[in-house]
C-alpha cells in the first residue's frame, strides 16, 4: 500500500505537497509571482499527482487543494505564457488542461478546495472540479474567458451550472463578472466562507473528520453521488446498491459495527 510519506515526498516544479495530518495531504499550487496562474507545467504537475493518486491512493483519505499566499487560489491561465502562441501550440497546451480536469474529477479521494483568494478562469474551474469549496472571506470567483474571446474550456460550462443552476451560470459566464465569496456561498458555489486566518484550519478540521471515516465507504459514496447525478433516479439507485454491496464483505464494515458495539472509535484500515 502506498503510504503518505510517498506522496508527501513527491516534488513538483509548481506544487508543494505535504502531510497536513494523518491520512490528509495538502497540495499547494505555488507560482506566487504570477498569482498561481495555470501554466503548462502546473497542468502537467496536477495531472501527474492526481493520476498517480487515483491509481494508488494507499492510506490517503482526503486532499486539501489550495494556493500559495493570500492573494490568489489560482488567477487563471497564464496569459504571458500564451502570448504569441500558435493555434497548434495553444491546442496542445489545452489538451494538458483537459486531462487535468479529468484527473481532478476522477480522483477517488475527496478533494476540498480551500480558496484563499482569487479563483478566476481556469482557477475557478479547478475549484469546481473539487468535491466542495471552502472560501476565504476576501476570495472572488469568476469565469472571465468571454472577455478574452474564448469560453471556459476546463469544465466551467458544465460544472458551474451544476453548482449554481443554469440561469446564474449563464449570467456569470456571459458577463465575465466576478462573484464575491459571500455571493458564492449564497448561490451554492461555496459550502462555507471563513475569515482568511481561519480558512486552512477549517479545511483541515473537515478533512480530519472525513479521514476518520471508513476510506472505502467514503470513496464509494463519493462515486455514487457523482455518477448518480448523471443518471436517471432508477439507474442511480442501482449504482448505489452496487457500491453498497461492495462494502459488505470489507474488513472495515466489520470493524465499524464491532467498534460501535464495543463503544470505541473504529480503526479503519481501508480493507
Amino acid at each position: 500500500m502506498t503510504d503518505m510519506k510517498h506522496y508527501a515526498g513527491l516534488t513538483f516544479e509548481t506544487l508543494r505537497i505535504s502531510e497536513d495530518q494523518p491520512h490528509v495531504l495538502r497540495v499547494v499550487m505555488s507560482r506566487p509571482a504570477s498569482r498561481n496562474a495555470l501554466n503548462t507545467q502546473m497542468g502537467r504537475d496536477l495531472v501527474s499527482f492526481f493520476e498517480e493518486l487515483a491509481l494508488a491512493p494507499g492510506d490517503v483519505r482526503c486532499v486539501i487543494l489550495t494556493g500559495e499566499g493570500e492573494q490568489a487560489f489560482c488567477a487563471g491561465g497564464d496569459l504571458k505564457e500564451r502570448r504569441g502562441m500558435t493555434d497548434d501550440a495553444w491546442q496542445r497546451q489545452h489538451a494538458v488542461f483537459e486531462r487535468m480536469v479529468r484527473a481532478l474529477l476522477d480522483c477517488p479521494v475527496p478533494i476540498i478546495a480551500a480558496v484563499n483568494g482569487a479563483a478566476f478562469g481556469g482557477g475557478c474551474e479547478i475549484a469546481l472540479c473539487c468535491d466542495f469549496i471552502y472560501a476565504a472571506d476576501h476570495a472572488r470567483f469568476a469565469q472571465t474567458e468571454v472577455t478574452l474571446g474564448i469560453i471556459p474550456g476546463g469544465g466551467g460550462t458544465q460544472t458551474l451550472p451544476r453548482a449554481v443552476g443554469e440561469r446564474r451560470a449563464k449570467e456569470l459566464i456571459l458577463t465575465g463578472r466576478a462573484l464575491t465569496a459571500q455571493d458564492a456561498f449564497a448561490w451554492g458555489l461555496a459550502n462555507a466562507v471563513f475569515p482568511s486566518a481561519d480558512l486552512q484550519a477549517q479545511a483541515s478540521d473537515t478533512a480530519a473528520t472525513i479521514a476518520r471515516n471508513g476510506p472505502l465507504s467514503v470513496r464509494q459514496a463519493k462515486q455514487s453521488i457523482h455518477r448518480g447525478l448523471q443518471m436517471s433516479l432508477r439507474e442511480g439507485l442501482a449504482f448505489e446498491i452496487e457500491a453498497y454491496n461492495r462494502l459488505v464483505p470489507s474488513r472495515d464494515r466489520i470493524e465499524g459495527v464491532t467498534a460501535f458495539n464495543e463503544k470505541r472509535a473504529p480503526r479503519f484500515q481501508g480493507r
